[in-house]
């Protein structure tokens, strides 16, 4: 009787005791499964904040206002996965993931870069590395071993790094970067000729004389270059038109480049090159490097953003930037308008971040030259820009349709009385919301980071360089035809 009694109690027990078996077989199976697994959650963010390049690449963004040296400074380290970062769907992840992670295949590159090998003076010399023995090239494979960019306002025009970073990290085991771009060793491969020379830090950090000397360090860097090109085959046979050579500072190379204007330049704008030096129907315009700290997926909506319009930087300004005064004197007194002198000293990246972050709209007017990093800062902090530069050329405008997230008013329309407060306060919250979301869609389209991610500023760079060469090369092409009878 007793026994028939326990029977119940007795399955009951072994029916707990199994489920709480599978319960912890299950626990051990995914903590195995997880361990295994990429996934960046595993890693704590303080940790997973040091190894991203910008703070848009896999953690939303959360801004950050206390003085941290490293955000003046880019942190050229290997990222955690390969993913893209933009709302596309699991299974363009895991399409795009896998392409990263496979070995490149060379002919499937889109384009095939040949680099010289200048000596480290023009290039990563520049930052204060040394390579042992007759090393030229750094260890991009190896974080420690990638030399760092200087900080500040350096970073506007330090396409040249990225770039060569990318091309070095092409050939480097263990580095998930997409395949757009691949090095060879080889120049009769090659697509495109790619000079290595870090022209705007020479301008930036050597124009000045120094000491006794009667020539700049970077006159003598430009003096060099030209009789390097003008020496190599590569050079001699194309005359230099297949050349990609980076000149982004408006003042970088600006004696070489009469010497090399065959060559394809990496410009910000054509402010100040003569048509038959720079044109688009040669040259790539490439966008700056931001200075302000991007949002990512913290971006306040409208009705969070109390301030109509920003505008923070040098006001007075010569030629096409005397425009800035004009609109001072109108916008100065607006109250829900910044309009103010700004810089980089006492904190001032930290104010303008806060201060595009917190805005509708943002000015982005010409200065010195047509354009600047303002234009940019502004789509990182989705920040609908509102350009007033009548002459500038915009970078990727052949694929992107600047219209969608941009206000465009002429310079004599935006002097006139309350033109330009009128038009933005017509603007609706649906209008306005319309351009904010496809800020959010672009913006990582003008991030440069190492390793490039697909779609970032770099890999945007390098296809067009692809759009441009094939003209480049039915040019040579045709000159061709008839050469070999020359020859006989």
């Amino acid at each position: 009787m007793l026994d028939r009694k326990m029977q119940p109690l007795l399955e009951s027990r072994r029916l707990l005791s199994c489920v709480v078996f599978m319960a912890i077989f299950l626990m051990i199976f995914s903590c195995s499964v997880l361990l295994k697994s990429s996934s960046r959650y595993l890693i704590p963010e303080s940790v997973l904040m040091l190894v991203l390049p910008n703070k848009t690449s896999e953690l939303g963004t959360r801004i950050n206002y206390s003085d941290d040296p490293r955000r003046n400074a880019p942190l050229p380290l290997i990222t955690v996965s390969g993913k893209r970062t933009t709302s596309e769907n699991q299974d363009g992840v895991r399409r795009n993931s896998e392409s990263l992670n496979r070995k490149c295949d060379l002919n499937q590159a889109l384009l095939k870069v040949y680099m010289y090998d200048l000596p480290l003076q023009f290039h990563f010399g520049l930052l204060g590395w040394k390579g042992k023995g007759y090393q030229i090239w750094p260890d991009v494979g190896n974080v420690d071993n990638v030399p760092r960019y200087p900080g500040g306002l350096n970073l506007q025009h330090s396409m040249e790094y990225w770039l060569t970073l990318d091309l070095l990290s092409s050939n480097t085991p263990g580095v998930m970067r997409p395949c757009t771009a691949v090095r060879v060793m080889n120049s009769s491969a090659a697509d495109v000729i790619f000079v290595p020379f870090f022209s705007s830090l020479s301008y930036n950090r050597h124009s000045k004389l120094e000491g006794k000397e009667k020539v700049s360090k970077d006159r003598f860097l430009q003096d060099e270059l030209v009789k390097y090109l003008m020496n190599q085959e590569e050079w001699r046979s194309s005359g230099g038109k297949d050349h990609l050579i980076i000149a982004h500072h408006p003042n970088s190379m600006l004696e070489a480049r009469w010497k090399i204007s065959a060559a394809m330049f990496l410009l910000a704008d054509f402010g100040r090159y003569p048509t038959e030096i720079a044109n688009l129907k040669k040259d790539i315009i490439a966008p700056y490097r931001h200075v302000a700290l991007s949002v990512g997926n913290e971006s306040a909506p409208f009705e969070k953003r109390p301030i109509l319009a920003y505008f923070q930087g040098a006001i007075y300004r010569k030629d096409g930037g005397m425009i800035r005064q004009k609109l001072y004197q109108l916008l100065k007194d607006v109250k829900d308008v910044h309009f103010a002198y700004g810089s980089v000293r006492q904190n001032g990246i930290r104010h303008a971040s806060r201060g595009m972050a917190s805005s509708k709209f943002c000015l982005n007017i010409a200065g010195d030259t047509p354009s600047s990093n303002r234009l940019f800062d502004a789509i990182v902090s989705h920040c609908v820009p509102v350009i007033i530069s009548d002459d500038i050329e915009l970078p990727f405008e052949d694929v992107l349709d600047y219209s969608e997230f941009c206000i465009f008013v002429r310079a004599s329309d935006a002097v006139k009385k309350r033109f330009l407060l009128n038009l933005l306060r017509r603007v609706t919250r649906a209008d306005w919301t319309k351009m904010w979301q496809k800020l959010k869609e672009v913006a990582h389209h003008f991030e440069y980071q190492y390793p490039s991610k697909q779609g970032d500023a770099v890999q945007m760079i390098w296809e067009a360089v692809s759009r441009k060469i094939s003209r480049v090369h039915l040019e040579l092409h045709k000159e061709n035809r008839f050469r070999q009878q020359l020859i006989e």
